[in-house]
């Protein structure tokens, strides 16, 4: 049978033939990933499971990233833990200090993850490496700890909706604006249990950090994995980080559940407003809102394509007076690409706060927390009731443009407005 991108990479990974969407099949998984929040729970159980050693040292991946550096004494002693097992099993993929970032920027560019593969990550943002085309979806920490005893796993072989995006994109407007629509036009239940798979001139004009961007937030839509096709892009992107891959697209003819397109002709850049990312406005519909805090960085838009971005905007501007404007870079490589640019000048020159490479206040962790009726807007993924610190503070998600844009007018604004 002719098949989608999602069952023609399940099918490379198990000796049962792949006939229809819905089926049950185990598979051989290329890579395990836990954080310093979820790996303390998948080493539980893998203890539990009565296991005495990991499937393959090099196929587990263990990033000490979302509390990094340790914020307390709690966050400690679940990276204390964690680097304790990795010794114990002796995984090579362990990263912690100075080498450590978060965790699905920095998997990629050490090029541990690329097209035809089957990523299992205790992280609900592991569908990022869906970028590269490789079937990467989150899972419990308990069935992590199976996969990195085991090598391998189940899956229900998804359905897959088809999002085509045709037209040539406007100036200011890119890979975030594209998911944000996607989502706003299907919701956060849309794609449920789905393979969202992304085509089209809008999508080959991105680049491979900008479909990252896409995939990252199929999660966002209910989707198990958003696949793009490993072409010219995506391969000289693996080599360059020592993979030797091969072209990957989905066959002709392959059957899909559902197909939309969007022409992003014309689009205006777009703002997913507080408490859903489904809640999408164009970013005119939404300008003057007040701001507190504006966050540039997280899985979602902290890759060096990102900073690049957010610094072209900022450049010879101030951030607005009252206004906390943080920027973290994704990895120690980001960082040190941003320096060598003078991309970290510039945003300290404009009055930005730059930390380390970390998830920090993405999740509400550190290094950024919003307290009662604050205001933030952010490059990050997730923007429910609660997210960013108090239950009673708001986050709009947007693009770093339209984020670093804010920034400097203390308002939600278009970067054409400057």
């Amino acid at each position: 049978m002719a098949h989608t991108l999602a069952q023609k990479i399940l099918q490379a990974h198990t000796d049962e033939a792949i006939t229809a969407a819905g089926q049950i099949v185990r598979c051989r998984v290329s890579l395990a990933l836990a954080n310093d929040i979820t790996a303390p729970l998948a080493i539980k159980s893998f203890r539990a499971m009565g296991a005495k050693k990991v499937f393959d040292r090099d196929k587990v991946a263990l990033v000490m990233d979302h509390f990094t550096p340790q914020k307390d004494i709690d966050s400690a002693q679940q990276v204390k833990l964690t680097r304790e097992f990795a010794r114990e099993m002796g995984v090579t993929h362990y990263y912690e200090g100075g080498d450590c970032g978060v965790e699905h920027a920095l998997l990629p560019e050490l090029g541990l993850v690329g097209p035809g593969d089957v990523v299992v990550g205790a992280d609900s943002h592991t569908c990022t490496y869906g970028g590269l085309g490789a079937f990467a979806t989150g899972f419990g920490s308990t069935d992590v700890a199976g996969a990195m005893a085991l090598g391998e796993t189940w899956f229900k072989v998804p359905p897959t909706i088809r999002a085509t995006f045709t037209g040539t994109l406007p100036r200011w407007v890119g890979a975030k604006d594209l998911i944000l629509r996607l989502i706003g036009e299907i919701g956060v239940d849309g794609a449920l249990y789905r393979a969202l798979e992304f085509d089209g001139a809008a999508i080959e004009a991105l680049s491979v950090e900008g479909r990252m961007t896409i995939a990252n937030m199929a999660i966002e839509a209910g989707g198990k994995v958003g696949l793009f096709a490993a072409d010219a892009k995506t391969l000289a992107y693996t080599a360059a980080r020592g993979r030797k891959d091969a072209p990957l697209s989905a066959d002709p003819g392959a059957v899909y559940e559902r197909e939309l397109t969007f022409d992003v002709s014309g689009m205006e850049p777009v703002v997913a407003c507080p408490h859903l990312p489904e809640n999408v406005k164009p970013v005119g519909e939404v300008k003057g809102v007040t701001l507190d805090q504006v966050v540039i960085g997280s899985c979602t838009n902290g890759r060096i394509s990102d900073m690049r971005e957010a610094a072209e905007v900022l450049k010879g501007r101030k951030v607005a007076k009252g206004v906390r404007c943080i920027v973290l870079p994704a990895t120690p490589g980001v960082w040190k690409e941003a320096l060598k640019e003078g991309l970290i000048e510039t945003f300290m020159e404009s009055g930005c706060i730059v930390g380390p490479a970390t998830c920090g206040p993405c999740l509400g962790g550190h290094m950024g927390i919003l307290a009662d009726g604050e205001r933030a807007i952010a490059t990050t993924n997730r923007n429910f009731r609660g997210r960013m610190g108090s239950l009673e503070s708001e986050v709009y998600l947007a693009s770093p443009a339209v984020a670093a844009a804010s920034a400097v007018a203390g308002i939600i604004a278009h970067p054409g407005s400057l």
